[in-house]
């Protein structure tokens, strides 16, 4: 987590006053020493601290708004730290948001050149830069894109999307959109056509599938981050989600994941015959041992084991709830781990893409003759199924694995969500773990 303490600068102008410097610390790597722009008697500053008059009202009402206006510019780098990607942080950054802080009248005046997709652009550069699930922001930026120009065919007009003009009427608007652009392609194909210059892409143009609930709450939460990270740069004074409750959330079928000994078989397989296959057989295996997401284990690298074990930030959470998640390595892991430390890669594993790893996880299940049957609910019709494990495995099962197993030794979800990331209460939390038949049973045991 970022830090700041504040100093003194020795110099003072000529109303006698010196300017607060602000020492941020964003990690071991990254320490700056900023100016402020924000200055004060130096009579009234002690520890890092705005000394406060007893008597002297005129000086009183001065020196709170200076105080204020200091733990605002704060709470904004320090917010910076949080939502900007490590890499993208330079003192030049920190030193254009305190100059945005303080005369945001010239912000506005270059906010005013910029279309909805050149903020957007911004947003995936600044704010995701590559991040794990930029591509499906990517997504959402050729959605947008699409939906402007159906509003066009639609209204027979020039329309184009406008920031501060996003309301609730636009969210509600596009949303219907996603839902049926399946059938807006039939009817208006020249939109498909129609290169964007939003996102380039190589992908030839084809007619949407149709998209489950889930997916549809997916595309609007992703749209909601984008106004949210509007907000705290200054670009909105308010998301037009604030009046939005149209959103949902996400209904998911009863949790499947595999035990504690179909996960040591896949450990334990031959696959020295197809050494690609057991690369990630041994991320999997990692995985379900320490139960990040995907987009985390990514990420990772030598440096995110710390004292024995591994700490990250989840991904998908750091905008809103930054915490370090840590969890220790047992033996397997560590082994695991010191199998590739030895071939001096920047990652922890020689990860391929998502998709691929996906896949190689599938053909694991296959060859290990893990197939039993599962419920599952389609994501599309809502409706649930059977379904053999193996055809549906994927990365995030060593995660529902983790969760599971542990639930099932200590049947707390606290402790449990501790080692996953997951806030207590967290209604997220009951997708990863079931009450199953042995713990039906041992719950009726109390009763004899």
């Amino acid at each position: 987590m970022a830090t700041i303490t504040r100093s003194l600068s020795s110099k003072v102008n000529a109303n006698g006053e010196a300017e607060i410097m602000l020492r941020l610390s964003v990690s071991r790597e990254l320490r700056l020493r900023l100016k402020s722009g924000i200055f004060v008697e130096a009579t009234r500053f002690r520890d890092g601290k705005i000394i406060m008059p007893r008597a002297d009202r005129k000086t009183l009402a001065k020196l709170q708004i200076i105080n204020d206006n200091l733990i605002s510019l704060e709470s904004r780098l320090i917010s910076l730290c949080v939502s900007t990607p490590q890499k993208s942080l330079s003192k030049e950054f920190f030193e254009d948001a305190i100059l945005r802080h303080h005369h945001p009248e010239l912000f506005e005046a270059a906010l005013k050149k910029m279309s909805f997709f050149d903020v957007f652009n911004e947003f995936l550069d600044k704010h995701l830069d590559g991040a794990p699930l930029s591509g499906h922001y990517k997504v959402l930026a050729r959605l947008l894109r699409r939906f402007e120009l159906y509003r066009q065919k639609t209204t027979r007009t020039k329309f184009t999307l406008i920031l501060n003009d996003f309301d609730s009427a636009e969210i509600e608007r596009f949303k219907e959109f996603v839902v049926n652009e399946p059938k807006i392609y039939d009817k208006y194909p020249s939109i498909y056509k129609t290169a964007s210059d939003v996102v380039e892409t190589a992908r030839k143009p084809r007619r949407p599938e149709k998209r489950g609930e889930n997916s549809v709450i997916g595309i609007l939460k992703r749209l909601r981050a984008f106004f949210n990270w509007c907000v705290r740069r200054g670009y909105l004074d308010r998301t037009p989600f604030a009046t939005f409750t149209g959103i949902g959330s996400e209904k998911y079928g009863t949790p499947y994941y595999i035990t504690i000994e179909e996960r040591d078989l896949i450990a334990d397989f031959d696959l020295s015959d197809k050494p690609a296959l057991e690369v990630q057989r041994d991320i999997f295996v990692f995985q379900c041992l320490i139960g990040c997401r995907v987009s985390d284990l990514l990420e990772m690298t030598s440096g995110s084991i710390i004292n024995g074990a591994i700490e990250y930030i989840p991904n998908k959470t750091k905008n809103e709830r930054p915490g370090v998640v840590r969890v220790p390595l047992n033996t397997r892991a560590r082994q695991l781990v010191e199998k590739y430390s030895a071939k001096g890669a920047e990652k922890l594993f020689p990860f391929i893409s998502a998709q691929k790893y996906n896949e190689a996880i599938k053909k694991i299940f296959t060859l290990c003759e893990i197939t039993r049957m599962v419920t599952v609910r389609n994501p599309k019709t809502g409706e649930e199924e059977k379904r053999p494990i193996n055809e549906i495995a994927s990365s995030h099962v060593a995660r529902r694995t983790f969760i599971g197993n542990l639930y099932k030794k200590v049947k707390d979800p606290s402790l449990v969500g501790a080692l996953s990331g997951h806030k207590e209460g967290s209604k997220a939390f009951a997708r990863y773990r079931e009450i199953d038949e042995d713990m039906k049973k041992e719950l009726v045991s109390l009763l004899d």
